[in-house]
Formats: structure tokens, C-alpha cells, sequence
């Protein structure tokens, strides 16, 4: 081991980061496991579990463990680089209202030349003879109105409004967790009425599981089992990159299969794979595959549909020419799915789901996420994507449509859409294509992006009118309209003296970027991530009963002798009422003694958290007749504002 500058770092080179350490650059992880804080890249103050084979960015914190990485990406390639190039370019793409804004400052110094000429012209010869004390001095009087009016015109102003708030936008939108590429980009979030979502990986996690296989042996009682139908699967996918066929590779290595290359790969977009393994012809994929190439699959409709309809992936597997099983594939919605889209209705924008699943795996999703039937695009092959954006913009004079999504197939479409969003977690063609990167890969922040593009347009229009207000009352009284009402007031005239020009005119610079700076007290995120974000910044305590970590604020508290004690759920509670003195002060080094007279009863899974928890130690709650258990009260309150969703998503998660 030994210690070398960071300019000295080459790829390939195995580092040694050490808890407390920065990542000094991007790679992954090859030995050991940690919790690092993104914070700096995602805005997330949530510490991100490290293990071999995860990627880790440069300048993000180590936290607890040592670990040694590889390093993949040094200097301008690193993600940090990146961002930081991504923000310069950002701040250099002028807005519409910036391009307005230029085109009248290139006219406004000709104007005010030309006022000014006019002005020194009017008092020299005729304001002279309207005023008749200014006769002696009629050309040192109209001299000072021509140096006032020059003075006083602010173009800085008009140049600074528009930049000042789109600066601050960004930089506000950096520390969301929002990558904003432009001005433009900003500027035109605002106006989007319609949003397109992606499915898989941007609605869902992005992980799909092989949850059930059904195979010819499970229908004959002879034939084909559950490892042949995953040898010949994964042994096909092999030569594929789909997160689908990734899953099924997945699941054949965790059985200890051992896996053939395929032969003669064909890719067949949107419909699935062919492919020879050991000499027998395999097709991979949907119903539409195995029509086209004369293969009966009657037999597994019944099955196939009984998994379409809980929203579970379904592929068809034939070896040599004959359907020999269905294997079902979930992945699971991601939480903050459905929250995000209801706070978009609410915003009036439309909400449109497109995806290359079959449509009735799409239907139940999209109902989970209450998305009108009408709105479902399903089936969709790759290529056609960027087609169905544009037919959603022609559809109607005032338009706006944005596209979110993750994947280089979903590339064309961000192209295409007025603004396209992409997935931080995504792919690299994706958001290179973007106009707006999510970087929690939160889609949430489509909301967040939103709220902050329309606070600071309207930044960008007040600092406009400041701009446009001064000039259009203080050149006048440059040019010396008020002379005559301060001589019938006063009865003495008076002109604004160059001096006093000069303060004002820095006056208006100042105003309109203290204005934009005001913007950096808005908070783009939503109600639920700021709430979210506060949980994770409490200090968190000690159940004295299990021994598990819990939030004050999400527990159940009770006090004892001024004391208060923070328990997970109800039956901790009340364990600890029984016999305070016992457990007040004792700190448990395994938590799960506690619950080791009840380790015969069968487990139950919280539906909102997945966790695996018994009757009799968890808080119960009664659903339309159907009793519920849960780890928490923080999950028993989650369940109550949305059981459908959990109710739905429930059979997922147990899979």
C-alpha cells in the first residue's frame, strides 16, 4: 500500500478509502462494504449502502466502512466533472425571455441616444423660452439633462434579469437533486401540461425478479421442471442486455445452474429472442413471437393472463418448437410513485404511461397509479416511442409535452418531447439527451422541477417589469418632464443632476439581483420529501424493549418519572409499562431476545415496508374486516392514507 497524488491515479488502479475519506475518484466497489453520503451529487442526505461490485462517485464521503475500489473514471471523465461542465453550459443557454431581453437592449442605447439628443435640443432652444430664468443658462441646463438622461438609462438591468434568476434556478435545482442543462430548460418546464412516463425504471425500481414460474411439468406432470425451463432461459439470455433477461440470469445463478453459451443470437426488438442452446432452437418472449413463428401456446394462456392480470411480466419460453413453460417477472413500483403523479393532477398536467409490456401488465399498473385507461400506451416497440410523443403534441394547438425516462430506448422520445427528463440512475445516452436529470432518481422531483421552473419564470418576469419600470419612469425625469411641476410647487424648477442619476441607475442593478437572490429562500420539493428529509436529520433513539432504532416523531412515547421512552410499536409499549424499572436503563445486544418465547409463530409481512414481523409483536389494524399487521405505527400510518396501493403491491412485494 502506498500513498500517491491524485493526478497520479490511472485506471485500472485499486484504492484504499478508509471511513471519513473521500472518494477521490469514480469506480466500483472490489472488496469490503460501507455507507457513503451522496449528499453532494444527489442532495440526499440518506447515507447509500456500499457493497462489491457497486459504483461509487468521486468526491462523495465515506462513512463507515473500509472499502478498495477500482478506478473506472479520472479527471474531465468523472461524474463531478460532469455536473459541474453540465451547470457552466446550463448558465450560458439563454432563456426566451433573455433573447427578448437582448434584442431590446441592442435598441435601447440608440433610443436613449436619441431621447437625449432630443431633450438637450428641446431646452435648449424652447424650454428656454417657456422657462424664462433659464435663458442665461440655457446651455449648461440642457447639457445636464443630456448627461442625466445618458446617466440614468439602465440596459444592465434589462441584461441582468433574466441571468440572476436563471443562475439562482439552477443552482437551487443542483442542490435538489435536479441537473438543469439550460435556461431554456428552465423556462420551459413551466409550461408543460402533459408528462409521458416510461414504466419500467422510472414508474418501478428498475429490478425486476423472477416472482413465478409455471412449466410443462407443473401442467403434464411430466416434462420440462422449473431448472430446465431456467436453464434454457438463462442460458438464451445470455447473449441479451435486457433488465428482463438479466433477472432470469439472476435467478438461474442463485439456483446453481450452470449456464451454456448461446449460438446464432437474434434480438427480435419489441417480441423477444431466438437463439440455439445445445442444438435446440429456443424462443424467448410474448404471445406476438410465438404466433409469428407457429407456435401453439394455448395450453398457458390461462396461466399467462392469470399473471397479466396482478401485473406480473410474462414470457413464454419454447425449446424445440413447443411452449414448454411461462416464467413471471415483477418488479415493484417504486414508493413514491403514486404521490408524485396524484401531485401532478393536481396540478392539472395530463399524465400519459408508455411502456413495451403487454397492455394488460400495463393496465394493472397504471391503475394502481390511477392513470386513465385511455392513457396507457402499451406495447409499444422501442423505436416507436418518439412517434407516440409526437402524435401527443400534434394533438392540440397548446401541447406541451414532457417525457421522463431512463433507458437508451427512451432517448429518441426525450429528444422529441418539448423537455425531456431522465432518470439519474439511467443510462448515459439518456441523459446525455435530457434537458433535466433527476439525480436521486426520485420522481418526485419531476414535481420539485416544476414548482421551481415556475418560481423562477416568474422571477424572470418581475425582474423584467422592475427594469422596464425604471427606465420608463426615470429617463423622463432625466429629461426633465417634472421641471415645470417642481417650479408651480416650489416655485423653483428642478433637474435630476447627473450624480443622482448615477445612484439610481446602480439602484436598479441592485434590485434586480437582490430579487433573484430572494429565490434561494424557495423550496422546490415536495410536502412528503421535505418531511422525509427532516426524519432523516432527527436524532434518532433507542426502543428500550427491542433494542431497534427508531424517529422520535414516527414512534409511539410514553413517559415514566419526567423520562420519555420512544418505542417501534404498541406491544413494546406496553411490555415496558409492565415493568418500567426493568427496562428504563437496559440496553440490548441482541434485540431479537425479546422475542424469543413467540420465535414458533408464523411470520406475517408488513405491506408497506416488506418486513418480515410476528403477530403478536407488531400493531394491528382491522381493513375492511381483514385484520393487517404492521412494524411500526409510522407504517401503520402510511397504510391508512393509501391501503389500495398497498393492498395491490402487497402480493409483489411477498413474491
Amino acid at each position: 500500500e502506498i500513498e500517491i497524488p491524485i493526478e497520479e491515479i490511472e485506471v485500472g488502479d485499486v484504492l484504499v478509502v478508509r471511513p471519513g475519506e473521500k472518494i477521490p475518484v469514480d469506480g466500483k466497489v472490489v472488496q469490503g462494504t460501507t455507507k457513503i453520503d451522496e449528499s453532494m451529487i444527489t442532495g440526499e442526505s440518506k447515507y447509500v449502502k456500499k457493497e462489491v461490485d457497486s459504483g461509487v462517485i468521486g468526491a462523495t464521503v465515506n462513512q463507515t466502512g473500509l472499502i478498495h475500489i477500482m478506478t473506472e473514471k479520472i479527471g474531465k471523465d468523472t461524474l463531478l466533472f460532469q455536473i459541474i461542465d453540465f451547470v457552466k453550459q446550463a448558465q450560458g443557454r439563454k432563456a426566451a425571455k433573455q433573447e427578448l431581453a437582448d434584442a431590446i437592449s441592442k435598441k435601447f442605447v440608440p433610443a436613449v441616444i436619441i431621447i437625449a439628443i432630443i431633450s438637450f435640443l428641446f431646452w435648449l432652444f424652447i424650454g428656454a423660452e417657456i422657462f424664462p430664468e433659464l435663458q442665461a443658462t440655457r446651455f449648461e441646463a440642457s447639457l445636464l439633462v443630456f448627461t442625466s438622461v445618458v446617466v440614468i438609462a439602465c440596459p444592465c438591468a434589462l441584461g441582468l434579469a433574466i441571468p440572476t434568476a436563471v443562475m439562482v434556478g439552477t443552482g437551487i435545482g443542483a442542490e435538489t437533486g435536479l441537473l438543469i442543462k439550460g435556461g431554456d430548460s428552465l423556462e420551459s418546464v413551466s409550461t408543460i401540461n402533459t408528462i409521458v412516463f416510461d414504466k419500467t425504471g422510472t414508474l418501478t425500481v428498475g429490478k425486476p425478479k423472477v416472482s413465478v414460474i409455471f412449466t410443462e411439468k407443473d401442467l403434464t406432470e411430466t416434462g420440462y421442471d422449473d431448472n430446465d425451463l431456467l436453464f434454457y432461459a438463462g442460458s438464451a439470455e445470455m447473449g441479451s442486455e435486457h433488465p428482463l433477461g438479466r433477472s432470469i440470469i439472476e435467478e438461474a445463478n442463485q439456483r446453481n445452474l450452470k449456464l451454456d453459451s448461446p449460438t446464432d443470437f437474434d434480438a427480435i426488438p419489441g417480441k423477444g429472442i431466438k437463439t440455439t442452446i445445445k442444438g435446440k432452437i429456443v424462443f424467448i418472449g410474448n404471445e406476438k413471437l410465438m404466433a409469428e413463428n407457429n407456435i401453439s401456446s394455448d395450453d398457458y394462456k390461462a396461466k399467462f393472463e392469470e399473471f397479466q392480470q396482478q401485473g406480473i411480466t410474462t414470457i413464454l419460453i419454447s425449446i424445440d418448437n413447443a411452449v414448454r413453460g411461462v416464467i413471471g417477472i415483477s418488479d415493484k413500483m417504486k414508493d413514491q410513485a403514486p404521490y408524485a403523479l396524484e401531485k401532478l393532477r393536481e396540478m392539472g398536467i395530463e399524465i400519459y404511461m408508455i411502456t413495451g409490456d403487454n397492455m394488460q401488465t400495463a393496465l394493472t399498473i397504471g391503475k394502481l397509479l390511477k392513470i386513465d385507461e385511455k392513457h396507457i400506451l402499451a406495447e409499444v416497440m422501442p423505436n416507436d416511442k418518439a412517434l407516440n410523443v409526437q402524435k401527443l403534441q400534434n394533438s392540440g394547438d397548446k401541447v406541451v409535452v414532457g417525457m421522463v425516462g431512463d433507458g437508451i430506448n427512451d432517448a429518441p422520445a426525450l429528444a422529441q418531447a418539448d423537455v425531456g427528463i431522465a432518470i439519474g440512475s439511467g443510462t448515459d445516452v439518456a441523459i446525455e439527451t435530457a434537458d433535466i436529470v433527476l439525480m436521486r432518481g426520485d420522481i418526485r422531483n419531476v414535481v420539485s422541477a416544476i414548482n421551481l421552473s415556475k418560481k423562477t419564470y416568474r422571477k424572470m418576469i418581475t425582474n423584467l417589469f422592475w427594469a422596464f419600470i425604471y427606465n420608463i419612469i426615470g429617463i423622463p425625469i432625466a429629461a426633465g418632464v417634472l421641471y415645470g411641476v417642481f417650479r408651480l410647487i416650489t416655485g423653483t424648477g428642478f433637474f435630476l443632476p447627473p450624480y443622482l442619476a448615477a445612484v439610481f441607475m446602480a439602484t436598479s442593478s441592485v434590485s434586480v439581483v437582490l430579487n433573484a437572490l430572494f429565490l434561494k429562500k424557495f423550496d422546490p420539493r415536495t410536502p412528503q420529501q421535505v418531511e422525509e428529509e427532516s426524519r432523516l436529520l432527527e436524532d434518532k433513539v433507542l426502543d428500550p424493549i427491542c433494542g431497534m432504532e427508531i424517529v422520535p416523531s414516527r414512534s409511539i412515547e410514553f413517559k415514566y418519572k419526567e423520562e420519555s421512552f420512544h418505542f417501534c410499536s404498541a406491544p413494546c409499549e406496553k411490555i415496558f409499562k409492565l415493568d418500567p424499572e426493568k427496562y428504563k436503563d437496559y440496553e440490548h445486544s441482541d434485540p431479537k431476545l425479546m422475542h424469543k418465547g413467540v420465535a414458533e409463530e408464523d411470520l406475517v409481512i408488513d405491506l408497506v415496508c416488506g418486513m418480515e414481523i410476528l403477530p403478536s409483536y407488531s400493531i394491528e389494524h382491522e381493513h375492511k374486516g381483514k385484520k393487517y399487521y404492521f412494524c411500526a405505527q409510522s407504517c401503520v400510518e402510511d397504510f391508512k392514507l393509501e391501503p389500495e396501493k398497498y393492498l395491490v403491491a402487497g402480493a409483489v412485494k411477498e413474491m
